[in-house]
């Protein structure tokens, strides 16, 4: 009986344990209303038109100009950039890439998608795609894996015909991430996201001169940088601990009494 009621308790903590995890591993980001989205791109990295992940930002352009955007990406996100290019009906073969640079500006290699296509003669549109590596939330100083901050999309037609140049077309982009959980987590993390102009403003901060000091990027995930301080890792850790008391507890009760001597009087 009292090995019934450890065993219970043992359940129940494990619920408790991953009641939470279950939350977490819903999206926390919803997509924002359409209606805000952005409908118009930056020609740099400074001009660059913030957007939200579940947006779809559209803009209007020209073959030949270089289309930017930004997006933030927190620790344990697996951002995945889609772009769209409407062509116009007539046009030679037009062949279109988009790159993604973090907070440093150093461009992240996808992991898979199609980020470079070209279009055949009166092709209408074509789909470009980049799924980057998963963002860790801490690395060492030479490394170029991706980091929690500001993304950079830079989308534009390459090796471009000079009939070409200069046709209209129109753009979309969109990002959303898949939440990777404890798989891809590390023992560290940055003192401050990637995010141009946040280390001259929390100094700025601490003079009391906060007004002075430029943000450069001020859009920032739903819940706040570093908002995926909880995953799984969290609840295998707790699973692994219950299992191993369960297991001396069970350990025990199967040898209990074994070499001990009888307490029984002789003759009894």
């Amino acid at each position: 009986m009292r090995i019934t009621r450890v065993v219970g308790a043992a359940l129940l903590t494990l619920g408790l344990a991953a009641g939470p995890a279950a939350a977490d591993s819903t999206p926390s980001a919803s997509p924002s209303e359409e209606g805000s989205a952005p409908t118009a791109a930056g020609t740099s990295f400074r001009t660059a038109t913030e957007v939200d992940q579940g947006q779809t930002a559209t803009a209007s352009g020209s073959t030949g100009d270089y289309l930017y955007w930004s997006f933030p990406a927190d620790a344990g996100q697996r951002p995945t950039v889609t772009a769209t290019v409407k062509l116009p009906q007539e046009h030679a073969a037009q062949t279109w890439q988009v790159d993604v640079y973090d907070g440093l500006r150093r461009r992240q290699a996808c992991q898979y998608g199609a980020q470079t296509r070209t279009a055949a003669p009166g092709t209408a549109s074509l789909e470009l795609a980049c799924v980057l590596r998963t963002v860790r939330a801490w690395s060492e100083p030479w490394a170029d894996d991706p980091l929690p901050g500001t993304y950079y999309v830079r989308l534009t037609a390459v090796g471009l015909k000079t009939p070409d140049l200069g046709l209209p077309v129109t753009t979309e982009l969109r990002v959303e991430s898949k939440d990777i959980g404890g798989s891809a987590a590390v023992d560290g993390s940055l003192a401050e996201p990637l995010v141009p102009g946040v280390a001259v403003t929390s100094a700025a901060r601490e003079d009391d001169d906060a007004s002075d000091s430029p943000v450069l990027s001020s859009i920032e995930p739903d819940d706040g940088w570093s908002s995926g301080w909880w995953s799984d890792r969290w609840v295998w850790t707790a699973v692994g601990g219950v299992l191993a008391a369960l297991a001396g507890i069970g350990g025990y009760a199967l040898t209990r009494g074994a070499g001990r001597p009888s307490r029984v009087p002789p003759g009894v």
